[in-house]
């Protein structure tokens, strides 16, 4: 099995150091460059192509924040990207997510977490943390005057299918929960990112959010 490809950008060398340790130390996982500026962190995902970045959101010259937003803009297909932060409350943490982040991890979490968390995020799943992101939505989101049109647009199954993954569930959980096939839960979310405008699940959360959305039953 090819392993997964992985940039560490931080601008604290020790932590850099240690994520190296923990991540290379697993058969399935590579660390297969470092950065220390936002600016490198792009210049090393144009140049090695990884399937995972683990980004700190405070760095010099160009924050995490700024070199997700350059990744995902300008890369046909770019890595997915976990936000690594020592505050999970941060409004960075919330601005990185919002540009499309696949996740955040907190720097205080255990090697088991760390790894997992890019096993997860490298299959094309979300980490999302459902009470953390509906807590930064409340204190960090920048709402709209008015529920925008999507709103009206979602279908009821969406909708449900939008509300669960706010949960957390996944499409398999999803598919119990409301006791439909995996095929049809698929579509759903195809339908409610392509409706919201959305990247991913989490940028679809981070909508639902910031429209209302979870506010109505």
């Amino acid at each position: 099995m090819t392993p997964v490809r992985i940039v560490l950008a931080d601008d604290e060398h020790m932590v850099r150091t240690a994520l190296r340790a923990i991540l290379s130390a697993e058969p399935d996982l590579e660390v297969v460059g470092e950065a220390t500026t936002g600016a490198e962190a792009v210049s090393a995902v144009r140049e090695l192509a990884p399937d995972v970045v683990l980004m700190d959101v405070r760095m010099p010259e160009v924050d995490g924040i700024r070199a997700t937003e350059r990744i995902l803009a300008t890369l046909d297909d770019p890595p997915r990207i976990i936000v690594v932060t020592t505050f999970e409350n941060d409004s960075y943490v919330y601005d990185a997510l919002r540009a499309g982040a696949a996740g955040f991890l907190l720097k205080r979490a255990d090697a088991d977490a760390l790894v997992q968390a890019v096993r997860l995020v490298a299959r094309s799943d979300t980490l999302l943390f459902p009470s953390a992101v509906r807590r930064l939505a409340a204190e960090h989101a920048r709402a709209y005057p008015a529920p925008p049109d999507w709103v009206a647009r979602l279908t009821g199954r969406e909708g449900e299918v939008l509300r669960l993954m706010a949960a957390g569930l996944t499409n398999a959980e999803i598919a119990g929960r409301m006791g439909v096939g995996a095929a049809t839960v698929k579509s759903h979310v195809a339908a409610v990112l392509a409706k919201t405008g959305s990247r991913d699940r989490t940028q679809a959360v981070i909508a639902a959010y910031e429209a209302g959305f979870m506010n109505n039953r």
